[in-house]
């Protein structure tokens, strides 16, 4: 009852009135990333959502588009500046995601929502880690996302799923505040899932 009804209900009423609360900051935020790192503003990729569905997840941009001599974009690390550094460290990138909720693409708790590419690479147990809308926020993110294996991330994703409830949300919540404020398990490096075969790889940060 509570994931099907009332956690629906709660997405979009807060969701709803942060975005409200929030407009005149985000639009502070884009100016200065359109300042900073030129257009767009709003980094936009496909993600994976409830049951498998790909929806548009949206992101303030926190990379250049700098490119090599051959016309290739630079890595990851030499095109994210000190301000999209800033951006992720503080989780402000990620408020556009509130669009996302309310469009009932995510919810601010689950799953956080990974690449398409990495769809063939679940066995069946990971692959129940769609059986919720994904989140802003999430279990593995208030629980060392940043030292976390691939294989201890996914299992703490089902978990979540197979136990989700009113109180553990909340639980969440609150520690993803703490989380946010101390600036933990912050790390820019995007190390990506390669398959069950490859839990030794770890990704620090979702």
């Amino acid at each position: 009852m509570y994931n099907k009804i009332f956690k629906r209900i709660f997405d979009i009423i807060a969701s709803a009135i942060l975005i409200v609360i929030l407009v005149p900051f985000m639009l502070i935020i884009s100016l200065l990333v359109r300042i900073n790192l030129g257009s767009p503003f709003i980094f936009t990729q496909e993600r994976v959502g409830l049951n498998g569905a790909i929806f548009k997840l949206y992101k303030f941009r926190s990379m250049t588009n700098a490119v090599d001599n051959k016309g290739n974009l630079l890595p990851n690390n030499k095109r994210l500046t000190k301000f999209g550094k800033v951006l992720r460290s503080t989780s402000m990138d990620e408020l556009p995601e509130l669009i996302n909720i309310l469009k009932g693409n995510m919810s601010f708790i689950g799953p956080r929502p990974l690449l398409v590419e990495y769809l063939p690479r679940y066995n069946d147990e990971q692959k129940k880690r769609h059986n919720v809308r994904p989140g802003l926020t999430s279990l593995t993110a208030v629980n060392g996302r940043a030292s976390l294996s691939w294989d201890e991330k996914l299992k703490m994703d089902v978990w979540y799923v197979k136990n989700i409830n009113f109180l553990l949300d909340i639980k969440i919540l609150l520690k993803t505040v703490v989380t946010v404020f101390k600036r933990e398990n912050i790390n820019s490096n995007r190390g990506k899932f390669m398959g069950n075969d490859s839990e030794d790889k770890k990704e620090k940060s979702i």
